[in-house]
């Protein structure tokens, strides 16, 4: 029996980073989602960020969450919270080296994370398939913007993202 044999297959690029992700949403403070996110430029990382309160912020799990007290739906009213999202701090992070580069996150954009994306000029947005929920302002801002769309697989677009979030593209108005 030799090494060659007994190994496993060798993980893509993508298929690491979007591990990976898991790995950086655990370091989430927030009680309803626990995000992670990556900016990666020629396969090297150049920042990551999960979600939470601002630093010297207390957080969600000392002092408990303002959106379940006040019975605040996932989505919606989002200047309630004073939490940070896992796109928002991995692009501060990463700075002006965001150009061009990928950004890898376990839920999709909202819409001002999307607005973030744009400006920080990422190139290309990749998001695993397992993940069901998705902003449709956020969406359409990344589309208009011509911000590549990926899945985990590497596919170009991802095969039912208009079904997921099911919303008609030249009709939905932001």
């Amino acid at each position: 029996m030799t090494l060659k044999n007994i190994r496993k297959p060798r993980p893509s690029f993508d298929e690491n980073f979007i591990e990976m992700l898991d790995i950086i949403a655990k370091r989430s403070t927030c009680f309803r989602h626990q995000f992670g996110a990556l900016v990666v430029k020629d396969n090297k990382i150049i920042s990551s960020g999960y979600n939470g309160n601002p630093r010297t912020f207390p957080h969600c799990d000392e002092i408990g969450c303002i959106r379940d007290e006040l019975h605040i739906k996932s989505g919606t009213q989002m200047e309630t919270c004073t939490g940070v999202h896992a796109e928002q701090n991995a692009l501060l992070q990463a700075g002006k080296m965001a150009e061009n580069a990928t950004l890898y996150c376990n839920g999709f954009p909202c819409k001002i994370c999307a607005r973030l994306i744009i400006n920080a000029k990422i190139a290309c947005v990749i998001i695993p398939k397992r993940i069901n929920y998705a902003d449709k302002e956020g969406m359409r801002l990344l589309e208009t913007a011509h911000i590549k769309l990926m899945n985990e697989h590497g596919k170009k677009e991802w095969d039912n993202l208009y079904n997921i979030i099911k919303i008609d593209w030249k009709k939905e108005k932001i």
